[in-house]
């Protein structure tokens, strides 16, 4: 049975100006544009599985905070039954992005000003936590 949470990984970088940008991937079924996301891995710490699951949906590695920086809810459909979830959100430092990664083919990957970002997702919850990583 899986666990009643999933993990999130919002990937972030610094422009050589300066400026913050996030990297959001569209949603496999709806093409909606969300941060990568999964449920928890087995004797793995959550933080290193939303890390794992940024390079699975959006090829990009780098160092993962430890700490949650909130979370955020989405209405999962499973099974043609619709429940909603809680998503732990961690902040995932990029320090490589891959041409090539597993779900390549699956998805589209971009970057964008958290406030660009906010604009873009649908969860309320997760739009506060972008905006807030904007004015931090």
């Amino acid at each position: 049975m899986a666990k009643p949470y999933q993990v999130a990984a919002v990937p972030i970088r610094r422009t050589h100006a300066g400026s913050l940008e996030v990297l959001l991937v569209t949603s496999r079924e709806t093409r909606r544009w969300v941060v990568p996301k999964g449920w928890p891995w087995r004797k793995v710490k959550d933080h290193d599985a939303a890390a794992g699951e940024a390079w699975e949906e959006a090829g990009v590695r780098g160092r993962t905070l430890p700490k949650s920086i909130g979370s955020f809810t989405y209405d999962k459909r499973r099974k043609n039954k619709l429940f909603v979830l809680n998503v732990l959100v961690y902040v995932l430092e990029v320090t490589e992005e891959a041409a090539i990664w597993p779900e390549a083919h699956q998805r589209q990957r971009n970057w964008f000003a958290p406030t660009t970002a906010a604009d873009l997702v649908s969860e309320p919850e997760l739009r506060q936590l972008l905006l807030n990583l904007d004015a931090g």
